[in-house]
């Protein structure tokens, strides 16, 4: 079931040659957080296998948006007449579910428990001598699905009603972070230098930080207007992109420019370097169409619509850091295009059909990657003869 080969002999050379480069110079990380993880990666054995570590993060950020997609699937907990506190139970669309206000303590733990591990999994290689490119590959391909989950998190502080930011706005806000973390592994598919973007650091932080305080002042804290009816949400929103697409994109496009200047990167012809956007680009257009013209999305489902779009998205991303690390050319377009584009097309044009073909597609979607992803770990572990959660104990 999981012996397809996806990766060609030309990607497993390439990935033999592969030699991990990368800058952080964020202050918070530096002089904060290494010296933190430094300290804590030392409570484990040394027996643990890094990617043990990697996907104990992983499923920490998962079972975040399990849990508030039990409490609050809706995104409409948050939301009440009673001056939307969370404590109180108030009847919403037939429901009297509500998020436990010691719920949002455990996010804020599991969170910072995750980016922690996902700080310490390199250290973690490095201690046990097994770095090597499947940590890095599984490392960042979890963080690409990770992306996703986190803002899908958030918003049910803010809801998606009262005080709060439309579906569609939010919609957008997601596609924005998920093209943040693109943008970083597009800029390494040219430079051969993962430039680690300032904001990742003070993302983990702010939104630890965002459920420490609805635990404890409650979501009612948020339902407030700053000035001229803009809200919390709206600040939110705004800095979101202030310190996404509007700082990220331009730091990138300089240090590509920079290793074409000085002819420090991989010297791509203009239309090669510009390849592994049109993957990304065409799934936005797609799913973006298809929100925009259906009578029911985003309202009619929208955690699973992030769901979706979270997915595809990690499988796209997946893809390029797989041609990036192996040094092979990206694909133009993702297969999971194609039935995404028929799922779309069949919906509006048969507005009956459309739950059957967005849980279908959504389905698919998800089984397909996580196929993807374990074929891919597992045709680099024969490859490279070691295990993705064991430590081979050398021979002395």
């Amino acid at each position: 079931m999981f012996d397809y080969k996806y990766l060609t002999r030309e990607h497993l050379e390439g990935f033999d040659n592969y030699k991990y480069m990368a800058i952080d110079t964020s202050p918070l990380s530096v002089y904060v957080m290494h010296p933190f993880w430094n300290k804590v990666v030392e409570l484990f054995p040394r027996w643990v296998a890094p990617n043990v570590l990697t996907f104990a993060g992983f499923l920490l950020t998962v079972l975040d948006f399990l849990l508030l997609s039990y409490y609050d699937y809706d995104y409409t907990a948050a939301s009440s007449p009673l001056h939307n506190d969370t404590t109180t139970v108030v009847p919403l669309n037939g429901h009297t579910d509500r998020i436990p206000q010691s719920l949002w303590l455990a996010l804020a733990v599991f969170l910072f428990l995750a980016y922690t591990l996902d700080g310490i999994d390199g250290k973690q290689a490095r201690r046990t001598q097994t770095s090597g490119p499947l940590g890095e590959l599984f490392d960042h391909g979890l963080d690409s699905y990770s992306v996703f989950f986190i803002p899908a998190c958030l918003y049910s502080i803010f809801g998606c009603l009262d005080y709060s930011i439309p579906p569609i706005r939010m919609y957008y806000v997601m596609w924005n972070l998920l093209l943040n973390f693109y943008i970083s592994h597009w800029e390494k598919y040219n430079t051969g230098v993962l430039f680690l973007p300032w904001g990742y650091d003070f993302s983990m932080w702010a939104s630890t930080f965002f459920f420490l305080s609805t635990y404890i002042n409650g979501t009612v804290f948020y339902k407030r207007q700053l000035f001229a009816g803009y809200t919390l949400a709206n600040a939110f929103e705004a800095l979101v992109y202030a310190t996404g697409v509007f700082t990220n994109l331009p730091v990138a496009l300089y240090n590509i420019y920079k290793s074409y200047k000085l002819r420090t990167g991989k010297m791509r012809p203009l239309g090669e370097a510009l390849r592994p956007l049109w993957s990304f680009i065409s799934v936005v257009v797609v799913c973006s169409v298809w929100v925009h013209k259906s009578p029911l999305l985003p309202k009619y489902d929208l955690r699973m619509l992030f769901l979706l779009i979270g997915t595809v998205f990690s499988n796209v991303a997946c893809r390029l850091i797989v041609s990036q690390m192996s040094d092979q050319r990206c694909e133009l377009f993702n297969w999971l295009l194609w039935p995404l584009s028929a799922a779309a097309l069949v919906s509006l044009s048969f507005p009956l059909l459309e739950p059957t073909c967005f849980y279908a597609i959504m389905t698919l979607s998800v089984l397909a990657h996580i196929h993807y992803g374990a074929c891919v770990v597992r045709q680099m572990c024969d490859h490279f003869r070691i295990s993705c959660f064991h430590i081979k104990q050398r021979a002395d």
